[in-house]
């Protein structure tokens, strides 16, 4: 019997997002072990200067996310969604097994960290067009009406990453001692990934071809490609200040808690580590939510209500939390973050896809989505850096806020007068 219209579009959600769940888990890996990578790759004089050493490695990655972006992006344009998904995975997989497999600097000297730091521009390689080449095939596939929807299962599939990660991460924590931990225990998880490869592989290669790209009379070749690009550079700036408000409040709320949590609040890393498991589900439930949402208002009062609410709350939550940390607080206040980063980007992915145009959908998207993630990759060490200068623990709420008024100055932008004299500047310049 053949399978149900409805049933073959969750197996293609399930297929498509798959990936993506590999990248994000072994990027929270990365920050939720920070504290024993630092020890293993990273040994200094100071706790401080080899986690922030630790936090660069972590924000290194995302310096080759534009590369990325551009390079499989155009080839993603070019040849196909689903090549270039089993791509992505190939890069991903190969920058997963290097980190997990690494000796420590006491076993091999300066080669681990430089090993480690090769591992993490591997990942930062591939994930610059992941979540671009997966939030355009579930846009291009999607039922009529329900784009949003649809979309926001690319950020969703990372919130069960979270939830895996850091599970595993409580789980290590009662199953081992402290000094098992720390030297060779927080591998456990990165080997549990590398496992997991071969798995994700064959779903993902049963991938079909979009109907929307395969029906295409004409395919972009490399360079036009990259002149379309160039030209539409006022829509892809807008677009990175739009993914800022979402990958800046992501990553404080999800691989920055148990560093924040245990590191600067002295809370129990057990804790913390449920704080980050209810913070993955909270987002898992907002961002369908407030996709299928979009689908039915529109995505800019959503955008636009929840970076106001952001610009007006994140600094005093983390401050009322910082005055006099606890499980509840710090629960509530994560809680509270989540539904702003779950109803923002839960409308922000799909507007992405609208905004940029069809014959660099991918390449497009994934430039804007990788410059904004190459600042707000560095949320760890910035908010690091930032409570150690000021002395105040809320800090990395000025930042949170900061993302914010971008990520409104950019709603306004491209979905006002900006967008459209965007587009007849791009249309004059192809004429």
């Amino acid at each position: 019997m053949a399978n149900r219209p409805d049933q073959s579009k969750i197996a293609t959600v399930l297929r498509v997002t798959s990936g993506n769940f590999l990248e994000m888990f072994d990027f929270f890996l990365y920050g939720f072990y920070a504290k024993y990578i630092a020890g293993a790759f990273f040994p200094a004089d100071s706790e401080f200067a080899s986690l922030m050493l630790t936090l660069v490695i972590f924000g290194a990655g995302f310096l080759m996310r534009p590369l990325g972006a551009v390079v499989l992006g155009a080839y993603v344009d070019r040849i196909g969604r689903r090549k270039g998904l089993i791509l992505t995975l190939t890069i991903m997989a190969a920058g997963t097994v290097l980190i997990a497999f690494v000796p420590a600097y006491a076993t091999i000297g300066l080669a681990a960290p430089l090993l480690v730091l090769l591992g993490r521009l591997l990942q930062g390689f591939s994930a610059g067009v992941e979540l671009g080449g997966v939030s355009v095939y579930l846009a291009e596939m999607a039922t009529p009406g329900n784009k949003g929807f649809y979309v926001a299962w690319q950020s969703a599939s990372q919130q069960v990453a979270t939830v895996a990660a850091a599970a595993l991460g409580l789980a290590l924590g009662h199953m081992m001692a402290p000094d098992q931990l720390a030297a060779w225990g927080w591998r456990a998880p990165f080997f549990i990934g590398c496992a997991i490869v071969p798995f994700l592989f064959v779903i993902r290669r049963s991938l079909a071809e979009t109907e929307e790209f395969a029906a295409r009379t004409h395919r972009p070749t490399t360079s036009e490609v990259y002149r379309t690009l160039a030209q539409a550079w006022p829509i892809v700036l807008g677009g990175m200040a739009m993914v800022m408000m979402t990958t800046v409040s992501f990553y404080l709320i999800t691989a920055y808690t148990p560093t924040f949590g245990e590191h600067e609040l002295k809370l129990d890393r057990s804790l913390v580590l449920v704080v980050t498991i209810c913070v993955g589900i909270s987002n898992f439930i907002w961002l369908p939510v407030w996709g299928a949402i979009s689908d039915r208002i529109g995505r800019k009062p959503i955008l636009i209500a929840f970076t106001v609410l952001t610009l007006l709350t994140a600094y005093p939550s983390l401050r009322w939390l910082a005055s006099d940390p606890s499980f509840v607080k710090l629960l509530g206040v994560e809680l509270w973050l989540s539904l702003l980063y779950g109803g923002y980007n839960g409308a922000m992915v799909v507007a992405l896809t609208e905004v940029v145009p069809a014959e660099i959908r991918a390449s497009g998207f994934s430039l804007a989505y990788s410059l904004a993630t190459t600042l707000g990759g560095f949320s760890l060490a910035i908010s690091t850096w930032l409570i150690q200068l000021t002395g105040d623990k809320a800090a990395p709420g000025l930042w949170m806020s900061f993302a914010a008024l971008c990520g409104l100055v950019a709603t306004v932008f491209l979905f006002g007068r900006g967008r459209q004299a965007a587009r007849e500047e791009l249309e004059a310049a192809r004429a």
